[in-house]
């Protein structure tokens, strides 16, 4: 049975064909630039919570973290608290199951959940124990606030805050110029391997001419 059509629905598709087309252009790069974004527009959505300067417990962390995915229709809940790590779960993605399309979107979640940490609490580092994009029943999550070798994941930590009377969506020239560099360096990959194939193109039919010329 196929699902109704929505604004929801057809916006989540549209975001999720756009991140499947850019990773495939840009390739391994596209991480960085999803982790770039999901580290600002946390600090923007923190402003719906509170002051920059306030200081949140554990226990706030956890609930903010839960009502962000949950206000963009997500399906979370708090799984444990700890005073080092917090757990959250989810039976549904704010993308629903066309985030299938996009799994590399997950680093959204990572870099939003690690840059509040960050900001909030000094540390992140987050693990995507469990996700619904790569086939599971239900998504798992753990935020460290503290270096830790338990588990691998992504690091999060001094971050720049944007002053009160800024924009985190105004990047700064130099983060602008460090992803082009990137953008630049996958380009100039892509181009190599070209001019490698082709290399390799004229090989073989050197190789079929002159055991051509043999028979």
């Amino acid at each position: 049975m196929t699902s109704s059509l929505s604004g929801t629905l057809f916006l989540s598709k549209l975001i999720t064909q756009y991140a499947h087309l850019h990773e495939r252009t840009v390739g391994r790069h596209a991480g960085e630039y999803i982790r770039q974004l999901g580290i600002r527009t946390g600090e923007w959505i923190e402003s719906f919570y509170s002051d920059k300067n306030e200081q949140w417990s554990v226990d706030r962390y956890a609930e903010v973290i839960v009502d962000i995915k949950n206000s963009i229709g997500g399906h979370f809940r708090i799984a444990e608290v700890h005073p080092d790590r917090v757990v959250v779960k989810a039976e549904g993605c704010p993308f629903g199951e066309v985030v299938k399309d996009a799994p590399h979107l997950c680093a959204m979640t990572s870099s939003v959940f690690g840059g509040i940490a960050a900001r909030r609490m000094g540390y992140g580092k987050v693990n995507l124990r469990k996700r619904i994009a790569k086939g599971d029943a239900g998504c798992e999550v753990v935020i460290y606030f503290q270096p830790t070798d338990e588990e691998e994941g992504s690091v999060y930590e001094n971050l720049p805050i944007t002053p009160s009377y800024g924009n985190p969506f105004i990047w700064d020239e130099e983060a602008i110029e460090s992803l082009g560099e990137e953008l630049r360096k996958s380009d100039e990959m892509v181009l190599k391997l070209l001019d490698e194939l082709e290399d390799l193109k004229e090989e073989v039919e050197t190789l079929k001419a002159e055991k051509k010329s043999l028979t």
